[in-house]
């Protein structure tokens, strides 16, 4: 019941912002033609219809796998939806408008203002709704996975001289559950391997929620290579936190099946561990933590200080965390001497501007790190902004990144 009463009342906000924009639609179209006219307002309100009843079929299916048609429907819609949203701004200060012009009719017999709805306001907020939407929809058909390569140089005083020039690559965020085939991640892992990297380090969230997500992709991701190693930890969405499962055993197998995964592709995974990478004689060490988030609802599985033990003494280190508030929550608090932080988990929220100079994503006002590279005394945090996509089968601005760090000595 509560369920229906819930699905209810969003379909209801639905109606009534579509309500609300169509008085946009009348304003625009009130000359056209009448046939013309009337083919506008079917498709508006046929559109609605598709869309509560694509609302409904889902709440009914909750807790199903949508289909690669469904997740494009939906998030179409729901784009659509919002964009909507910059056309109720516009029609808003129209009302005020319109509001202020009867109180002065009202109060002045000379005035004569006229209160009809503002054509021009109507037709800039369809203008402006529009570059969203056409934004959004070219992010599905051409951003999802328009893979770029960054390339980025670090200088440490402390790093040991067997290491200037070394070449260290990071990925993140593949959730191969979005993926409904394998080519792009194939393109992605060519690309990869082009850049002849020492290390690969892959920064969490493989999977979307559960295990069997991976196995189409395994053979592919197998593939990625790297002169010393590859190496990853696990993400958020890795643990399947976010289903319901038939048991505490069922959920345990499935991050176990996804561990054991990690492995089967050469892929060293780390769990609260440290490994040490050798090169002529000398030493710098790679750490992994589990999950470890620093707001409300992510738990804290990692353990820093496990991670930690036996690297103490190694001349420099090299953390991966998937989740970036992790490093104003502890790293940077309690252990100083670790001079790199990966991290991923935001994916630049997949929408935003990201041009010279201007670098603004919504998640921004969520995480204080969010994309690109942050520094902290002597120390470095790096969010990638992920390969892959969740929720919204696109990006905008925020673009699948490949990350190459070149290591440079003082």
């Amino acid at each position: 019941m509560q369920r229906i009463f819930s699905a209810g009342i969003i379909l209801l906000i639905l109606f009534l912002v579509d309500l609300y924009v169509f008085q946009a639609v009348r304003t625009v179209t009130q000359n056209i033609a009448p046939l013309t006219q009337r083919f506008f307002y079917i498709a508006y309100w046929a559109i609605f219809a598709i869309t509560a009843a694509t609302f409904l079929l889902f709440t009914a299916t909750r807790g199903t796998p949508p289909t690669a048609f469904q997740t494009y429907l939906s998030s179409t819609l729901f784009i659509l939806f919002a964009c909507k949203l910059v056309v109720v701004l516009f029609l808003f200060i129209d009302d005020l408008v319109r509001i202020g012009k009867v109180v002065v009719n009202s109060t002045s017999q000379e005035a004569a203002f006229d209160p009809s709805r503002s054509k021009f306001l109507s037709q800039l907020g369809l203008v402006m709704a529009a570059i969203p939407f056409t934004a959004s929809i070219y992010g599905m058909v051409k951003g999802a996975y328009d893979y770029r390569v960054k390339r980025i140089t670090l200088r440490f005083p402390n790093l040991p001289q067997a290491f200037d020039g070394y070449k260290m690559l990071q990925i993140s965020d593949l959730h191969t559950g979005s993926f409904n085939s394998t080519s792009p991640l194939k393109e992605a892992v060519e690309l990869i391997n082009k850049q002849q990297a020492d290390l690969v380090f892959f920064t969490g969230d493989l999977v979307n929620n559960m295990a069997v997500e991976l196995q189409e992709h395994q053979h592919t991701l197998k593939g990625i290579r790297a002169k010393t190693g590859v190496f990853s930890v696990l993400g958020n969405h890795d643990y399947g936190d976010y289903v319901q499962w038939e048991s505490r055993e069922a959920k345990r197998q499935n991050l176990q099946t996804l561990i054991n995964a990690h492995r089967q592709m050469g892929w060293d995974i780390l769990l609260n561990e440290n490994r040490r990478i050798e090169k002529d004689g000398e030493h710098i060490s790679v750490l992994g933590v589990e999950n470890w988030g620093n707001r409300a609802g992510f738990p804290k599985y990692g353990d820093l200080a496990k991670a930690y033990n036996g690297a103490e003494n190694s001349p420099f280190k090299v953390l991966l965390s998937h989740d970036p508030s992790h490093w104003d929550g502890e790293i940077n608090q309690r252990f100083q001497d670790i001079d790199l932080t990966l991290s991923g988990h935001t994916h630049g929220m997949q929408f935003g501007i990201n041009v010279p100079g201007l670098k603004w994503s919504p998640v921004q006002y969520v995480y204080k790190q969010w994309a690109g590279l942050y520094q902290k005394g002597k120390q470095y945090l790096y969010v990638n902004t992920g390969l892959g996509f969740l929720g919204y089968p696109g990006r905008v601005g925020f673009l699948p990144e490949i990350t190459v760090f070149e290591l440079k000595r003082v």
